[in-house]
């Protein structure tokens, strides 16, 4: 049996971190198994469900990297099939078509909680052939009125559900348009899914689905509820907590594979291990391992796995996302050679590519300015013809490295009695336009000689020496 998981969103909204988390223990688990991963947007909701939602889960996805192997499927594009199979439930007696008005229903219910009964439809036409004239019909499905279903859930256990408990479901309305509940189940059957993989918020959703697929022949697939994701004060995640749009973490900085670093360790664990590469995800995780507990969204921890993911990964990884950064603060870098030196200079200094870009930024704009304040702390009168000097001896340096760069400055300082901070300051204020940068012979190194001596010359007329 070829093991095929669904992640299934419905684009009434953006794709978030609980959705993507969901999307990723789909994706590992089929990648585990040698299975196939699939994609299906359920947009049935045709008053909530927008382009641009679908869109811009699709871009989330390719974002973190999680690649479908079949689809994407839309349910709108399949009503022809579930109008089939709501005419052979039909045909053999599984359904019925209910002309019950809403106004009967609300008196129904109504009436039920008068009698300190569960308000729900009572089966008034579950065994009547007649029909209402004129009255558009809802089609219902027949659950069991006796008996037990049994969910036998690979995270919660067995979990068992009283078929008295479950009234008929509409799986047809009136308007002939299929429900939720039913185009899953036949989406399940003919997308031949063996592992439902999801939030445990669509747990009492299982056993009228499980009844469906009885009721069809289908073997149901193993299913595996979720916890849910909490904000760190224990409440609901809320944007204030980061249940935003993925692709907002995309724009902070953040690498795709720290971000599902972080969501795989929400539920599911490997010993003490925090760091777990996409490899070592794919080759160690298991659903049956995934506790029932509901996990708290921590940005802080998020945060420091992004770190210790730019830290570790190959400089050339993070130079396309630090030039996309780059763009966003309007400049073209393409000089692959010279981001690589930025990545390896900067990642310590900075936790998100964001801020390594921000941070960044005075290796391709020449400063205009200069701190004021670290200007009259840094380039005294005894200072200047030091800067002047050493500018001089930089221009006749033919070693243009930063191994060379650091042992001319520094003996430069030390000939003069002085500590190397002391002249490397005003060169940063020189060439940096302020005091915050890598070391001043990386920076120099990474700038170029002609670059470094430009500003350096320029630095120097505005100071006035």
């Amino acid at each position: 049996m070829t093991v095929r998981t669904r992640f299934a969103p419905s684009p009434t909204g953006f794709l978030h971190i609980g959705g993507l988390r969901t999307a990723l223990f789909c994706w590992l688990y089929a990648r585990r198994h040698a299975g196939q991963f699939v994609l299906r947007i359920e947009d049935t909701d045709l008053e909530r469900s927008t382009p641009e939602a679908i869109q811009q889960i699709l871009d989330g996805l390719e974002w973190a990297g999680l690649v479908h192997d079949d689809g994407p499927f839309y349910q709108t594009k399949r009503f022809d099939r579930y109008k089939d199979v709501i005419e052979e439930l039909l045909a053999t007696g599984k359904a019925y078509r209910c002309y019950c008005s809403k106004v009967e229903l609300e008196q129904m219910r109504t009436q039920q909680v008068a009698r300190g009964e569960k308000p729900r439809y009572d089966g008034y036409w579950r065994e009547r052939t007649d029909s209402l004239p004129g009255v558009a019909p809802v089609v219902r499905f027949k659950n069991p009125l006796t008996g037990e279903v049994v969910v036998d859930d690979v995270v919660h256990g067995r979990v068992v559900f009283q078929n008295s408990e479950l009234d008929d479901l509409i799986i047809a309305r009136s308007d002939g348009t299929p429900t939720y509940n039913f185009c899953v189940v036949v989406d399940d059957m003919d997308m031949q899914i063996t592992h439902v993989i999801r939030g445990d918020d669509h747990l009492n959703n299982t056993p009228r689905q499980l009844n469906m697929l009885l009721a069809l022949g289908q073997r149901p697939p193993v299913y595996a509820h979720l916890p849910m994701i909490l904000g760190p004060d224990g409440a609901k995640l809320s944007k204030r907590h980061g249940a935003v749009s993925v692709l907002q973490y995309r724009d902070e900085g953040f690498l795709p594979e720290a971000v599902l670093n972080y969501l795989v360790r929400l539920g599911w664990s490997h010993g003490d291990q925090e760091y777990f590469t996409i490899e070592e995800m794919t080759r160690l995780f298991d659903i049956a391992d995934v506790n029932k507990s509901a996990s708290a969204f921590n940005v802080d921890k998020l945060t420091w796995l992004n770190q210790q993911h730019m830290m570790r990964a190959p400089a050339a990884r993070v130079v396309p996302l630090l030039r996309w950064h780059l763009a966003r603060e309007g400049i073209q870098a393409a000089d692959d050679a010279q981001l690589e030196q930025i990545v390896l200079s900067q990642r310590e200094r900075a936790k998100t590519v964001r801020e390594m870009a921000a941070n960044s930024v005075f290796f391709f704009r020449v400063p205009t300015t200069y701190d004021e304040k670290a200007v009259r702390k840094h380039v005294t009168a005894d200072v200047l013809p030091l800067l002047a000097e050493v500018s001089k001896a930089l221009d006749q340096l033919e070693n243009w490295a930063a191994p060379a760069i650091h042992e001319l400055i520094s003996g430069f300082a030390a000939a003069r009695g002085i500590s190397l901070g002391k002249l490397a300051q005003p060169i940063r204020l020189a060439v940096c336009g302020g005091t915050v940068s890598p070391p001043i012979d990386a920076t120099l190194a990474i700038l170029g000689k002609t670059e470094s001596l430009s500003r350096l010359t320029q630095a120097l007329a505005a100071w006035g020496a």
